[in-house]
């Protein structure tokens, strides 16, 4: 059954689901990784591939940018099609000395300015933390792999361009790692249906430091994150 921003059929996605924001990543992923991979959606340009991967069946969709994006279609997965697991892939910009270009984040709970998991709580503040198994797997692939990712908690912000980096400094200084926009409202629409939800990111910019990666450094960093995303399913 379809809905008004995934129009796929029953069965058409699978039960895991990785996330990219971006819809040319999507398709990046699923032509690369995925055997015999379909698109099936592309409302709005959100593409949406099943295929399989060693064997089982695997879909990799775009969520947009924002907590409004990735909570619609978070949601609808859950509720409509199935899903049981997503596994956000994303980038980040790191606020924290320790944390440079290229490094791997495993967001084990997410801070958030947004007011959206407040409402939904009863004007309580939510704690959004990460489903421990699929990140458990997930950190032991990436240690098989050679890899040693950055735990700890990321901030999830409703702007992109803020007028300061006055609150980038003082969550750096409350040991939170990294700035993102998506991972406080996917981890509370998983625990708003029982699902499982894990948040991963590339570091692709230092907001502090002014730095930034360049094209191919992207490309061949994010590659590493899928890799360890899939060798953890």
């Amino acid at each position: 059954m379809s809905t008004p921003h995934i129009d796929a059929n029953p069965g058409d996605i699978a039960e895991t689901v990785i996330l990219p924001g971006d819809p040319n990543r999507a398709k990046f992923i699923a032509e690369k990784y995925l055997t015999n991979p379909v698109c099936v959606s592309e409302v709005r340009s959100i593409l949406a591939f099943t295929g399989t991967h060693a064997g089982k069946p695997l879909t990799v969709m775009a969520s947009g940018m924002g907590i409004p994006s990735v909570s619609i279609y978070a949601t609808e997965l859950f509720t409509h099609f199935g899903v049981q697991q997503i596994i956000r892939t994303g980038s980040c910009g790191s606020i924290h000395d320790d944390v440079g270009l290229g490094d791997l984040i495993v967001a084990m709970g997410a801070s958030t300015d947004s007011s959206v998991n407040r409402h939904r709580f009863m004007g309580h503040d939510f704690a959004a933390i990460a489903d421990y198994g699929l990140m458990r797997r997930w950190i032991d692939a990436a240690e098989v792999n050679g890899a040693s990712p950055v735990v700890g908690n990321v901030f999830t912000t409703d702007t992109f361009y803020h007028s300061s980096n006055d609150i980038y400094e003082l969550a750096g200084k409350l040991g939170i790692r990294a700035v993102e926009m998506e991972t406080a409202g996917l981890y509370r629409i998983a625990a708003e249906h029982g699902r499982s939800a894990l948040a991963v990111m590339t570091v692709s910019d230092h907001i502090l430091r002014d730095e930034h990666m360049s094209p191919g450094d992207r490309e061949t960093a994010f590659t590493e994150m899928v890799e360890i995303t899939l060798a953890s399913l």
